[in-house]
């Protein structure tokens, strides 16, 4: 596959929820808003002729927050950087992977000991992406995006965005301060990136809460540069609007992996949990998140796809360092995650 696979491979080895769509009452899946495209899950919707009942979460930690609350729901949609603290947490059940059909093609990049572990499996890889500098090339000059310091560039204040997802934030910021490896992370390297956020706090627009607002805050000119997922690739393009993507920064750029967990307290259905992640993971559905700008975990799926139709999703080969966005110890995702709040508030 690409270098960003690569990483990720090595890497491994070492809002209250929103009404839910009227839909199938025996399978409630708590997720991202634009996850639930029936495209998705094609084969689950052939099947039982209606899609899966979705809720929506803005971030992982209100996701993490409503389920420890009491929140029932048979799956939900979490990312590498925080699998441990919801094993830890004791909400998950292991999978039963000879349910999951298309489990032995799944990429093993992406299946390393810090992702699915030596023993019981609690998570299984969907969806993969990069984070990099979207911007405006008609209005940014190419040698104001070879760095990452645009973000504090005083030429750019209140024309530049970050995320509000303290995994992206922290990604951004580590490499921003020389730190290509979170799970390695020192207290000094922790302390450097925090510093780094609160010196481009006062620079940014807004933190950005999901790609639809990212998308408008872009188009409308308000912000000219961003560290965005490379979906917003696809999505600018297809608005007709002038977008780049840069991922050879001097710093470099990062990578990150999600997928589906399934939860001890979920009172739906067993099978049709089975049926929701096997259609996830077909064939059938590789096209579809690529034309979101997603990569698929399907690597069998994957070798279909042309080195240029990667390049053209933000998902090709980089030649600058890469950061991926993996499992860290559940005590720096805690620091992580309180500091980033005061930062986010001026603190």
């Amino acid at each position: 596959m690409t270098e960003l696979t690569k990483l990720i491979g090595s890497t491994a080895l070492l809002l209250a929820a929103s009404a839910a769509h009227a839909a199938d009452p025996d399978l409630m899946v708590f997720d991202y808003s634009g996850f639930e495209d029936p495209s998705f899950h094609s084969e689950y919707l052939e099947k039982h002729g209606v899609s899966p009942t979705y809720t929506f979460f803005g971030d992982e930690e209100e996701a993490f927050q409503k389920i420890t609350s009491g929140f029932n729901v048979d799956v939900t949609h979490i990312c590498g950087g925080s699998i441990q603290k919801w094993v830890d947490a004791d909400l998950l059940e292991p999978w039963d992977t000879s349910k999951i059909s298309e489990f032995g093609n799944l990429n093993q990049s992406l299946m390393g000991s810090d992702v699915a572990g030596d023993g019981p499996v609690y998570f299984i890889p969907v969806d993969f992406g990069t984070t990099a500098i979207a911007y405006n090339p008609e209005k940014v000059p190419a040698e104001d995006i070879a760095t990452l310091d645009i973000f504090k560039n005083p030429d750019y204040v209140g024309r530049v965005t970050i995320p509000d997802n303290v995994d992206d934030a922290y990604a951004l910021a580590y490499l921003a301060t020389g730190t290509q490896d979170w799970a390695n992370a020192t207290e000094e390297d922790f302390q450097n990136a925090s510093s780094w956020l609160r010196e481009v706090h006062p620079n940014l627009r807004t933190y950005w809460t999901d790609p639809a607002e990212l998308s408008q805050l872009l188009a409308s000119g308000e912000v000219l540069v961003s560290w965005a997922w490379n979906e917003t690739v696809p999505t600018m393009a297809e608005q007709d609007f002038p977008v780049g993507y840069q991922r050879e920064a001097t710093e470099g750029s990062s990578v990150w992996l999600c997928g589906y967990v399934q939860l001890k307290s979920g009172p739906g259905s067993e099978e049709k949990t089975y049926d929701f992640i096997n259609a996830l993971l077909s064939p059938t559905s590789t096209q579809p998140f690529l034309d979101e700008g997603y990569g698929h975990s399907n690597a069998a799926s994957m070798k279909n796809i042309n080195a240029e139709k990667l390049e053209e999703v933000g998902l090709g080969d980089a030649n600058a360092p890469l950061l991926a966005q993996l499992p860290m110890s559940l005590e720096l995702r805690t620091k992580q995650s309180e500091e980033f709040e005061r930062i986010k508030t001026g603190f």
